[in-house]
């Protein structure tokens, strides 16, 4: 059985179909357009994904170390509620205590510093009360 290919049928086709024998370039593009979106949806969600550990940056090591965990789990887990606490923890202003527990840390041993050696006999003057 022999085709003939008539005259009529390729001056009608529409520009993306492509002839026998053609390179079927609506197929090229959206292969590449295809990837392209998929790559794009994949930074975008890294990106949403890693906002609470960027938040979280500018505060302190351990809030940024909490949340970077918190994230991890989200991730690997699937459990949305992870990365949840993680943004809410990330946009909590959580105060430093270490500069007060520093100071109460050193007042405190400076009082058993001083507990800890002899004291000075000073000599009393009528009237003082006598030292226990």
């Amino acid at each position: 059985m022999v085709h003939v290919q008539s005259s009529h049928s390729s001056v009608h086709a529409p520009w993306f179909v492509a002839g026998p024998g053609q390179t079927d370039v609506l197929l090229i593009l959206m292969a590449v357009f295809l990837v392209l979106i998929v790559f794009m949806f994949g930074v975008l969600m890294l990106r949403l994904h890693h906002l609470p550990e960027h938040i979280a940056q500018k505060e302190q090591k351990v809030q940024y170390q909490l949340v970077a965990t918190l994230g991890l789990l989200a991730m690997f887990t699937h459990e949305n509620l992870f990365w949840i606490a993680g943004l809410l923890l990330a946009m909590v202003d959580l105060p430093d205590f270490s500069g007060l527990l520093g100071r109460i840390a050193s007042s405190v041993e400076r009082i058993s510093w001083r507990r800890g050696r002899p004291h000075k006999v000073q000599p009393s003057m009528p009237g003082d009360p006598t030292p226990p």
